[in-house]
């Protein structure tokens, strides 16, 4: 009896994935130091221009690296051809994925009405633009000049203070406390560079996320412990990552972060749905703190004159 396709394709995603950090690299972390045009490293993008989310971040950003790709957008053959574009012969395309919610109702010998929503996942081949000949030459952005370090910064600085977390500093350790609901960091002198100080910040504002106020995320009910903490650890590790590449943030990956690769090569081998549900856990959080930034009008209205 073959797979059904769903569960093959939880498994192909997820098998590639593992193939990454087997060899010790971190998918989400192996952009930085890709050299894309432009400096740093950004999401990828669809052909409108919308930033995919979630598990189709990390496909892109692999199939990115791996094939040389400079372009961050990307778009379907038939949207190719409706650009008065073409895919050059012999290129293969990368396979993104998108989930459709079905309601289901079932009615009970009792005449109840019983309805439930149902998660279709389905595949589908997108084609970077630099794949593609003859898009219009407004329609591939130009790369971008490389920004200024501390400005980069101060962006980064700019989005923790808008979602008041509570951050202290020193010791020699970074970590998030549930018990203080704090973000406790070392001094920002004792970090090689002021990116992987932001970068820290970052990934310590995603645990800060899974406060029972905030989006309540708790993995202690696996049998092993160290698996929900390993769970968690990833989620950070996915969040901080989409973070960064929003804020232009470069970083590389933290020393005290590898000895968890083993620990996620389990779990995605024991699940090949654990991957998509540690991204979306990750998009979840960063939605969160994104909610929590000033919006334009906001911002308007503040420098606006009594």
């Amino acid at each position: 009896m073959t797979k059904p396709a769903r569960a093959d394709l939880y498994t192909r995603v997820t098998d590639k994935i593992i193939a990454d950090l087997n060899q010790g690299v971190r998918p989400w972390i192996k952009p930085w130091s890709a050299g894309h045009a432009g400096g740093g490293v950004h999401l990828p993008l669809r052909y409108t221009g919308e930033p995919y989310r979630g598990i189709n971040i990390l496909l892109l950003w692999s199939e990115a690296i791996q094939k040389g790709y400079q372009s961050t957008r990307w778009m379907t053959y038939r949207q190719a051809l409706e650009l008065g574009g073409y895919v050059r012969k012999g290129e293969a395309g990368s396979q993104v994925v998108y989930a459709n919610s079905l309601s289901m109702k079932s009615i009970e010998t009792d005449g109840t009405v019983n309805q439930r929503d149902v998660y279709l996942l389905r595949a589908y081949t997108v084609f970077n633009t630099d794949q593609i000949e003859g898009l219009p030459e407004d329609f591939v952005p130009a790369a971008e000049p490389p920004r200024d370090r501390l400005k980069l910064n101060a962006a980064a600085e700019d989005f923790l203070a808008a979602t008041k977390a509570t951050i202290r500093h020193g010791g020699d350790q970074a970590y998030y406390t549930e018990m203080g609901d704090a973000i406790q960091l070392p001094h920002p002198d004792c970090f090689t560079d002021s990116e992987s100080y932001a970068a820290t910040q970052l990934h310590e504002l995603i645990h800060w996320t899974k406060h029972s106020s905030r989006l309540d995320r708790h993995f202690e009910s696996h049998r092993y412990a160290y698996k929900g903490y390993s769970r968690e650890e990833l989620v950070a590790e996915l969040g901080a990552a989409f973070l960064c590449a929003t804020l232009g943030v470069t970083a590389e990956p933290r020393e005290d972060h590898a000895a968890y690769i083993g620990h996620w090569l389990k779990i995605l081998q024991d699940d090949p749905r654990a991957i998509f549900s540690a991204a979306a856990h990750a998009q979840r959080a960063v939605d969160y703190l994104q909610g929590l930034q000033p919006s334009a009008h906001d911002v308007e209205a503040e420098s606006r004159p009594e």
